[in-house]
C-alpha cells in the first residue's frame, strides 16, 4: 500500500496560506466577539447559534479551502456579523422583529399537570421535563406551578405558589398550549 505525499503535504506556500488565514480569522472572531460583547458568548437562542455555525464554516472554508480566498472568507464573516449585529439592534427595539428571529418561551407544566400539546409542538420529551425538575430538587409534578421552555433551549422551573397564571408578569410572554 502506498502512501501519496499529497494527502499529507501540499506545499510550504499552501502551509504558509492556511498559517495566515488561521491567525487572520482568530483576530477577527476575538474582535467580533469582543465588539458583540457577552451575548455572543452566552445562553444562545437559535439564532444566534445558527450565525456562529455559519462563522465556523465560513472561517474553515478560508483557512482550509484552495478556491476560498481569506478576503472572500473574511468579507463574508463580516457581513455575518454585520447583519447578526443589526438584526439584534432591531430586535430590541421592535417587537415584530424580536418575534421573527427568537420563538417565545413554551409552557410545559402547568400546576403539576404536563402540557403535552406543548411538548409535541416543542419536540421534548417526559423524561426532558422529569430531568428538570429533578435538577432543582423537585420529586413530584404537582410541587412545580410552571415549567417553562425558554427561547434559548434551557427550562425554567417555578415552585408551587397559590398564584394564577395571568396575575403573574413575568408569564405574560410565555406561549400556552
Amino acid at each position: 500500500m502506498a502512501i501519496d505525499i499529497d494527502t499529507w503535504f501540499n506545499s510550504l506556500d499552501r502551509l504558509q496560506s492556511v498559517a495566515i488565514g488561521a491567525v487572520a480569522f482568530y483576530l477577527l472572531i476575538v474582535l467580533m466577539s469582543r465588539l458583540a460583547g457577552k451575548r455572543t458568548t452566552g445562553q444562545m437562542n437559535n439564532f444566534d447559534w445558527i450565525i456562529t455555525v455559519t462563522v465556523g464554516s465560513l472561517a474553515a472554508s478560508g483557512i482550509l479551502l484552495k478556491g476560498v480566498s481569506i478576503s472572500d472568507a473574511l468579507l463574508a464573516i463580516l457581513i455575518m456579523f454585520g447583519l447578526q449585529w443589526l438584526t439584534t439592534w432591531l430586535a430590541t427595539r421592535s417587537a415584530f422583529i424580536s418575534n421573527l428571529v427568537k420563538s417565545p418561551p413554551s409552557m410545559l407544566l402547568q400546576k403539576g399537570e404536563l402540557q403535552r400539546d406543548a411538548l409535541r409542538k416543542e419536540r421534548v420529551t417526559e423524561a426532558e421535563v422529569r430531568t428538570a425538575l429533578r435538577r432543582e430538587g423537585f420529586v413530584n409534578f404537582e410541587d412545580a406551578n410552571w415549567v417553562v421552555l425558554e427561547n434559548d433551549g434551557t427550562m425554567t422551573v417555578i415552585p408551587r405558589k397559590s398564584i394564577k397564571l395571568d396575575d403573574s408578569e413575568l408569564m405574560n410572554d410565555v406561549r400556552r398550549s
